[in-house]
């Protein structure tokens, strides 16, 4: 029996496998708010048949997201537009859906990829002034941010809460809190970004406790039978910056405060990094996590074939494995996953006539599991 594909839980979700969209940027709302692009992107994904879908990191205040056209959880419009969405994929697809919540930090008021992804420092181009945990600027052309003062961390940490409680009211099953990839809470938990001589940064305890705050925050604000996990960063990749063994230190803690899972990626925070790209090349950080947590471990980074994945799941390193920009190039991985490891996996009827011939019994009902 494939071990991919058998089921999993996340606090007291239930997952039909052990495979997890990934959040992935769309750069397509406006003011925030989810649009028709959304509707096609989340509904496309929701009929892939992996175990769980998250939404794209999603600005708790409009200052926290990474660009202007990022999508944002932090009023009522932003609110109304995505149940408009959530209700067009969920007519067709019964997948869990979670969402990313993230403040970008000094990482906002940045370009679409498309368009460079640099900073824009003019107000009239739509930019505006960003935030960190200390006035380090990201890239040595670009303009310091603004250290956040105990009223902004509190409105930050209020934020999180208070989009969480939205996630909640739209029946969102799952939170993920965004501390990887140079976003805020990576660069309070990094010493190459924080720099802070108060209660907030130098020793590790200190540099980790405005995300355990909000994580916190976050958990206290979504209902406990719902899952809330955290994103992180497992290393800089620059020496002298966040690795490892620090962040074995943060799943400790996020662990002994009842966090459902941890997802661990890698870099971001500094445009010095060197990383190694191979498959999998994230899944030992992943490993050395799961070996000192109870909390399920999602792994990530190019994971690009089946038996990779099946052998991740099977050898003990991760509990799900997550796929981004694979499943952008292959929305219907996790069917191909299943014809080759020989199991079953939820499609909607309407596509059943596609099933090969070599994996007859390959599909069930999307809406109830049955053949």
């Amino acid at each position: 029996m494939s071990q991919l594909f058998s089921p999993v839980r996340l606090g007291a979700l239930d997952l039909p496998n052990r495979i997890v969209i990934a959040p992935m940027c769309q750069y397509s709302a406006k003011n925030g708010c989810a649009t028709d692009w959304h509707l096609m992107h989340l509904g496309h994904m929701a009929m892939s048949g992996a175990g769980l879908l998250i939404l794209e990191a999603t600005g708790v205040t409009a200052e926290g997201r990474i660009s202007p056209h990022d999508l944002g959880l932090y009023n009522n419009a932003n609110e109304s537009a995505l149940a408009r969405v959530l209700a067009g994929v969920r007519a067709y697809s019964g997948m869990p859906l979670g969402i990313q919540l993230s403040h970008a930090g000094r990482k906002a008021s940045s370009r679409a990829p498309w368009d460079g992804g640099g900073l824009i420092t003019d107000e009239a181009e739509g930019g505006w002034q960003t935030v960190s945990a200390s006035a380090i600027a990201h890239g040595a052309d670009e303009p310091p941010p603004v250290a956040l003062d105990a009223d902004g961390l509190a409105a930050v940490r209020d934020a999180f809460a208070e989009a969480a409680r939205r996630a909640d009211r739209l029946g969102l099953d799952l939170i993920e809190v965004h501390a990887a990839h140079g976003y805020l809470l990576h660069q309070f938990l990094s010493p190459l970004s924080n720099q802070r001589n108060d209660e907030y940064g130098g020793a590790l305890d200190k540099r980790m406790r405005f995300p355990l705050e909000v994580f916190d925050a976050v958990r206290a604000a979504f209902p406990r039978e719902k899952p809330v996990g955290m994103r992180i960063s497992a290393s800089d990749w620059v020496d002298g910056g966040w690795d490892i063994d620090q962040s074995v230190e943060l799943a400790r803690a996020l662990d002994a405060r009842g966090c459902d899972f941890i997802h661990v990626s890698s870099g971001g925070l500094s445009t010095a990094q060197k990383i190694p790209l191979e498959a999998g090349y994230q899944i030992p950080f992943a490993a050395q996590i799961k070996a000192q947590v109870s909390m399920p471990v999602i792994g990530v980074g190019l994971i690009t074939e089946p038996e990779h994945a099946e052998a991740i799941i099977a050898e003990g390193h991760a509990d799900l494995v997550a796929l981004a920009r694979g499943m952008l190039y292959d929305p219907r991985w996790p069917w191909h996953a299943a014809a080759r490891l020989g199991a079953r996996v939820s499609a909607p009827r309407q596509y059943w006539r596609c099933e090969p011939q070599a994996a007859r019994g390959l599909f069930t009902d999307q809406a109830d599991g049955r053949r």
